[in-house]
């Protein structure tokens, strides 16, 4: 165990003489690695780090749960869109049927969107969302309350002109959101009570539902103000926790189908958009980008391979009579060719390292413009690690073998 401690300690005090030694040369090699170990980490973690933004959105808007509307989600170049438009839009007598017809949903709600200005007697504010919804809208979607309460059964029932106001539209009008509490505001000439306000959101990738710049209100309040079909109005059903979205959406299929008495040939009028296949699809995309990304860093760790083998070849060279003194003293093949590979691992992890210091770097600089957090996973730098050693095996094999079989009385005549 002593032996080998001494073995790697000495390749490791080898590699840094190298580097001291052979600035130019070995930087010039290094930067192969270095590029290649950028590349790829850069391009992992960035893609992970988006991914998981992306993927935290697409689970905000439900988990289990599927979207009944007349448009198809997936929308592409091919997408036949005339057909989906003169499709009957989804109705709140319909949301009540399917949570009848449908057991496998535990919750079914129905939800409408439409923008406005909010007003107050001292100011305006424009563009904001308004959302009508039902009343399993909060079971399927997290809507977490700073201050206040959420809309209870009577709202719904009656269509209480009643509001959930969104974090940044209360600080706007009111100065902060907690003053908003209680106020009357006016939504295209219809008076409103806030009765609670949600707590900030932040920024979405996706856009997702926008709460901070937004209103949730009864849909029966709702339609007082905006008319049905033009307002995206959409049927959200999620599955009971033991039910697979794909169990899920057959029921569905059959209820809709049932109530709205479609014939055996006759096909759907509505699309069952699930939030699991969007999550597929990130995945998918995103599985593209790592591939894009692993062949470019390859590329670069190639040239570098290719350098760290030209320093082992010379550093061979260069110690041929010290290599030929230790096999004399009774060193054996096996210790020289593993101090060489050793030491093209340190050079090879040496340049690693400085590939994840500057994706370190690239990430706390990018992370706030980009309004997401880049990071690092262990698993990226286990990663890193591994192919700087299997790369620098790779490199120093041969010029490793060399040593390794040199005859000991020509090694030290050597110049």
């Amino acid at each position: 165990m002593r032996k080998t401690f001494e073995i790697v300690w000495t390749s490791f005090k080898q590699a840094l003489a190298e580097l001291k030694g052979n600035k130019l040369r070995t930087f010039l090699s290094l930067f192969g690695v270095t590029i290649g170990i950028f590349c790829i980490i850069g391009v992992l973690s960035a893609v992970q780090s988006l991914e998981k933004n992306i993927q935290d959105d697409i689970k905000s808007l439900g988990t289990n749960t599927i979207y009944i509307d007349k448009w198809d989600y997936s929308g592409g170049p091919n997408s036949e869109w005339w057909k989906f438009v003169n499709r009957p839009t989804p109705k709140v007598e319909e949301m009540k049927l399917i949570k009848e017809k449908t057991p496998a949903a535990s919750h079914v709600a129905y939800f409408m969107a439409n923008q406005f200005t909010v007003e107050t007697a001292a100011s305006v504010v424009e563009n904001i969302n308004y959302y009508g919804t039902s009343e399993d809208f909060d079971k399927i979607q997290t809507i977490d309350i700073a201050y206040g309460r959420f809309l209870n059964q009577s709202d719904f029932d009656n269509g209480t002109p009643v509001i959930i106001m969104g974090n940044d539209v209360a600080e706007n009008l009111f100065g902060t959101s907690e003053k908003a509490l209680g106020q009357t505001v006016t939504l295209k000439n219809k008076k409103a009570i806030i009765v609670g306000v949600i707590k900030k959101q932040g920024t979405s990738l996706m856009g997702g539902w926008e709460y901070d710049k937004s209103l949730v209100m009864p849909y029966k309040f709702f339609e007082q103000m905006f008319e049905e079909q033009w307002s995206q109005p959409v049927i959200i059903a999620q599955g009971k926790p033991q039910v697979t979205t794909e169990a899920l959406k057959d029921e569905l299929k059959g209820s809709m189908r049932n109530i709205r008495r479609l014939g055996p040939l006759t096909e759907d009028n509505f699309t069952l958009n699930a939030i699991s296949d969007w999550s597929n699809a990130i995945s998918g995309f995103f599985g593209n980008v790592s591939v894009g990304g692993w062949l470019i860093g390859l590329l670069s760790l190639i040239v570098g391979v290719f350098g760290i083998a030209n320093i082992m070849f010379v550093t061979v060279r260069e110690r041929t009579p010290y290599i030929g003194l230790k096999k004399a003293i009774g060193a054996k093949k096996r210790t020289i060719l593993f101090e060489f590979l050793l030491e093209s691992a340190f050079i090879c992890i040496i340049g690693g390292i400085i590939g994840l210091i500057l994706v370190f770097i690239l990430a706390k600089i990018l992370s706030g413009p980009l309004h997401f957090n880049i990071y690092i996973s262990y698993g990226i730098v286990t990663l890193a690690v591994t192919l700087c050693i299997f790369m620098g095996i790779l490199a120093g094999i041969i010029p490793a073998s060399i040593a390794a079989r040199m005859d000991p009385v020509a090694a030290i005549r050597s110049k």
